[in-house]
C-alpha cells in the first residue's frame, strides 16, 4: 500500500468531485483505485480533479480527470471550480492557471462564492473533435442508427477539450429517456475517442435546459464542459444568444461565449469532507472517523 494523500469530496452543482492532491509526488491515481472509490456510495464521482505539481512554467498545477471507469477526460468545468475552491481555501489565492490533457485552463474565484473558468475555444472541425469520417455539416450531423425515439437523429457537435454531441430538441429534456440511448451512442462509430452525449431544450433566446450522458461516467447531474457545447452550439445555430442561463438537472450556469471565441462558464462549488486515500488500491478514509478512532 502506497502512502496516503488528502482528498476532498465536494460537488459543482451536483457534479460528484473528489480533489486528491498528489503534489510532492511522482506516482498518479491508479484506473483500479478509481474504479473502487467510484463503487463506493461515500466516494461516489462523476471526476476525481487529481492535482500535480507543475509540468509547465508559469502554471500553478497539472490537473489530471479521471472518471469512474478508470479513463481520463481532456477537460472538466465542474470538477475545476472545486480545484479553485480547494486550493483558495488552502492559500487565499483567487487566480489559477491549471495545465490539463486538454490544454491551460485560467479560473479564478469570484466575490460571492461563484467561481469562473474559461474553458478555452470550441474547435468545430470535424477532425478536431474528432469524428470517424468528414461530415460537411458539425450543426446537424447525421446520426445513423436504429433508436425508437426521432431526437436522435441529428446532433450539433463540438469539442470543448473532448468530444460533445448535442440534440437539440422542443419537448421537455426530462420526457426523452436518454438513459436508455446514451451508452450506446456514446460508443457510437462515429465518435472514435466516444463522446459526451446530451439533449437540450432552448426555452428562451437567454436560457436552455439540457441533461448529459458524460462519456465514461454515465447520466450527471451536471457537466461543465457539456454546458459550454451547448451554449456555443445554441448560439451558432442561430437558437440562443452568446450569454446564456442553462440549467442542469442541479442548478445553473451562466454561459458566456465571448468575442475573442473563449467560452467562459461560471457557477459555484461547494466542499462536503475530506479524508485521505491510497491512490494504488482506492482504500480511503474520513478525517471525521480518523478523529474519533
Amino acid at each position: 500500500m502506497s502512502a496516503r494523500i488528502p482528498f476532498s469530496r465536494m460537488n459543482g452543482l451536483g457534479n460528484e468531485i473528489l480533489v486528491a492532491d498528489m503534489r510532492g509526488r511522482a506516482d498518479t491515481i491508479e484506473p483500479q483505485a478509481a474504479i473502487v472509490l467510484a463503487n463506493d456510495t461515500q466516494t461516489r464521482f462523476d471526476q476525481i480533479m487529481a492535482i500535480h505539481d507543475p509540468q509547465t512554467a508559469g502554471t500553478d498545477a497539472f490537473v489530471r480527470i479521471i472518471n469512474t471507469d478508470g479513463s481520463e477526460a481532456g477537460a472538466c468545468g465542474n470538477g475545476t471550480r472545486c480545484v479553485v475552491h480547494y486550493l483558495s481555501a488552502l492559500n487565499g489565492q483567487r487566480e489559477f492557471l491549471f495545465q490539463t490533457k486538454a490544454g491551460l485552463l485560467e479560473a479564478r474565484a469570484l466575490p460571492g462564492g461563484l467561481i469562473s473558468v474559461d474553458m478555452g475555444q470550441p474547435r468545430f472541425d470535424w477532425q478536431s473533435i474528432p469524428l470517424a469520417q468528414k461530415v460537411d455539416d458539425t450543426n446537424a450531423t447525421l446520426i445513423e442508427f436504429p433508436l425508437a425515439s426521432p431526437a436522435f437523429s441529428r446532433a450539433a457537435v463540438v469539442s470543448m477539450g473532448n468530444p460533445h454531441a448535442v440534440f437539440f430538441v422542443d419537448a421537455d429534456v426530462n420526457s426523452i429517456a436518454l438513459e436508455n440511448y446514451g451508452s450506446q451512442l456514446e460508443h457510437h462509430p462515429l465518435f472514435p475517442d466516444r463522446a459526451n452525449i446530451s439533449i437540450a431544450q432552448v426555452t428562451r433566446p437567454t436560457a436552455l435546459t439540457m441533461r448529459t450522458w458524460e462519456r465514461g461516467v454515465g447520466l450527471t447531474r451536471a457537466c461543465g464542459s457539456a454546458a459550454c457545447a451547448a451554449s456555443v452550439l445554441a448560439a451558432r445555430t442561430g437558437r440562443a444568444e452568446r450569454r446564456i442561463v442553462v440549467t442542469v438537472p442541479g442548478g445553473d450556469l451562466i454561459i458566456e461565449w465571448r468575442d475573442d471565441d473563449h467560452v467562459i462558464m461560471t457557477g459555484p462549488a461547494e466542499w462536503e469532507w475530506s479524508g485521505t486515500l491510497d491512490p494504488l488500491s482506492g482504500a480511503f478514509d474520513r478525517d471525521a472517523e480518523r478523529a474519533s478512532a
